[in-house]
């Protein structure tokens, strides 16, 4: 539930003796100005909001179990 779904990441190997310059679709890649998705998809969440929630809980708790 609190846990981050894992992220199937895509299988881009070059070959050995791999070429770059002479590949037509790297050179559409560049051209085109694709990026990985690793590096879009990596957002960081704030600590606040996970605090917030933390002490929110606690409150629930000690107001339903009649200690505050």
């Amino acid at each position: 539930m609190f846990m981050k779904k894992p992220v199937h990441r895509i299988f881009d190997y070059p070959p050995r003796f791999y070429k770059p310059e002479d590949d037509q679709s790297e050179k559409r890649k560049r051209k085109l100005g694709f990026s990985r998705k690793i590096k879009s998809i990596r957002k960081k969440r704030s600590p606040l909001i996970w605090i917030t929630i933390l002490i929110l809980v606690i409150l629930a708790y000690l107001k339903l179990s009649g200690v505050g």
